[in-house]
């Protein structure tokens, strides 16, 4: 019997920091160990809910790094700015601009940052005010001159950086770069996707600069780990056809077998570890368990398809609603593996009023603008995630996965208003 009282929420379900049952999977772990020790900048990322926070938080030390959330309505200079925000700057805006005709900032850095204690005022534009300096916050020249005032070497962390603008994504690509050869910062990127080389794709000058780190894979034995691990600390042990159902129909996501061991316990009114050992699940189905954890999130995936049909405006050709059609008519394997543009291509026009007619530039934009549309929606987490090299369109959020193969697909066109118009 564990020697300290584990309770339900610091083991199973949804965690704010690492859960108690943390398995490192060596192939992903070992990896982003071994990577964060090169002078490079790192990417890790997967599907939602699949567990690269709790991977980046156990592999770095939060003393050694600084963490910023992504918004998307930021630009390159929010970047900058929430950067020297959590290095330990405070920010003001200056009455003065830049040459580029941006509007400076003032850092300055609270007291005890410098040896000197004394908050002083710096830039890096070279502008000399009386207490210090100015900075373009649009400058990656500026922003690193900042950090080596105070002698900065901690890990720069951007978390859900897929929901900044496609743009900010793409200047941001470009600014690494330069942080990687004018400056000793290291970035770690959290993102949702699944595309291996999306930063590269966006910036190939990145190519060699960034170590991507995949943290989407959960085999069945690591899964069965997870739930091995809860179980001894909290002194229980789960039905083995209760355990091989879940693990059996999950889809590989970590998140719904977290809910539904959570779930399966709180049935049996195991709430900590200080009762006697109890077998759970015996008289429970765990494919239930799952049905009720998707079903929880009917409401969101339905609003999902009805807002994104609508795209960004309504227009003649509806491409965000056909986009729509391959995917909602997709059966699992093929969702799992990804739709191919050539193969969706071929299923609108099959049903489009311009068929073959149809410019398929039209859907480029359409599945290029996925994520742009997604963070314009307020959509979290991202639910659809295109891989432009690869042209292909993936569904990032298992549960999504799960649920669109149990629903009626009738009633799915219907979500998107493609009911009347499938012939």
């Amino acid at each position: 019997m564990p020697t300290h009282t584990y309770k339900i929420d610091e083991v199973f379900g949804m965690a704010r920091g690492i859960p108690e049952n943390y398995v490192r999977r060596e192939y992903v772990d070992n990896e982003l160990e071994k990577t964060l020790h090169r002078n490079k900048h790192v990417v890790i990322y997967g599907g939602s809910k699949q567990g690269k926070t709790c991977l980046r938080k156990s592999c770095i030390t939060e003393d050694s790094q600084i963490v910023v959330q992504c918004n998307n309505r930021w630009d390159l200079e929010d970047i900058h700015s929430a950067i020297l925000k959590k290095s330990g700057f405070k920010i003001t805006k200056s009455e003065k601009r830049s040459i580029s005709g941006s509007q400076k900032i003032t850092a300055k850095i609270r007291s005890g940052l410098l040896s000197g204690g004394s908050e002083t005022t710096i830039s890096g534009q070279k502008e000399v005010l009386e207490e210090g300096l100015e900075l373009d916050p649009e400058d990656v020249n500026d922003v690193i001159d900042a950090l080596d005032t105070i002698s900065f070497s901690k890990k720069i962390v951007l978390e859900d950086f897929h929901y900044l603008p496609e743009d900010t994504q793409e200047d941001f690509s470009v600014a690494l770069k330069a942080f990687h050869e004018t400056s000793d910062l290291n970035f770690v990127i959290v993102g949702v996707w699944l595309e291996e080389n999306k930063l590269i794709v966006k910036n190939g000058d990145l190519t060699g600069r960034v170590i991507s780190v995949n943290a989407d894979k959960w085999t069945s034995n690591d899964l069965e780990d997870v739930i091995k691990k809860g179980a001894d600390l909290l002194d229980i042990e789960f039905d083995a056809k209760f355990k091989k159902e879940l693990i059996k129909n999950c889809h590989d996501s970590v998140f719904i077998v977290q809910e539904a061991c959570q779930e399966a316990c709180l049935e049996e009114n195991i709430l900590d570890s200080s009762g006697p050992t109890t077998v759970v699940g015996t008289d429970l189905d765990a494919n239930e368990i799952i049905a009720e954890i998707i079903d929880s999130q009917k409401a969101r995936y339905e609003s999902f398809i009805r807002n994104f049909s609508d795209g960004f405006q309504s227009t003649e050709l509806e491409m965000y609603k056909w986009l729509l059609y391959p995917i909602l008519t997709a059966d699992s394997s093929e969702l799992e593996e990804g739709l191919i543009y050539g193969d969706m291509r071929k299923k609108i026009e099959s049903q489009h009023p311009e068929g073959t007619s149809l410019n398929p530039g039209n859907l480029t934009q359409s599945l290029q603008s996925t994520g742009s549309l997604q963070a314009d929606l307020g959509i979290k987490p991202f639910i659809l995630d295109y891989d432009k090299r690869n042209s292909k369109l993936s569904v990032v959020d298992r549960g999504f996965l799960i649920w669109s193969q149990t629903e009626d697909e009738a009633s799915l066109l219907e979500y998107a208003g493609l009911d009347t118009q499938i012939d």
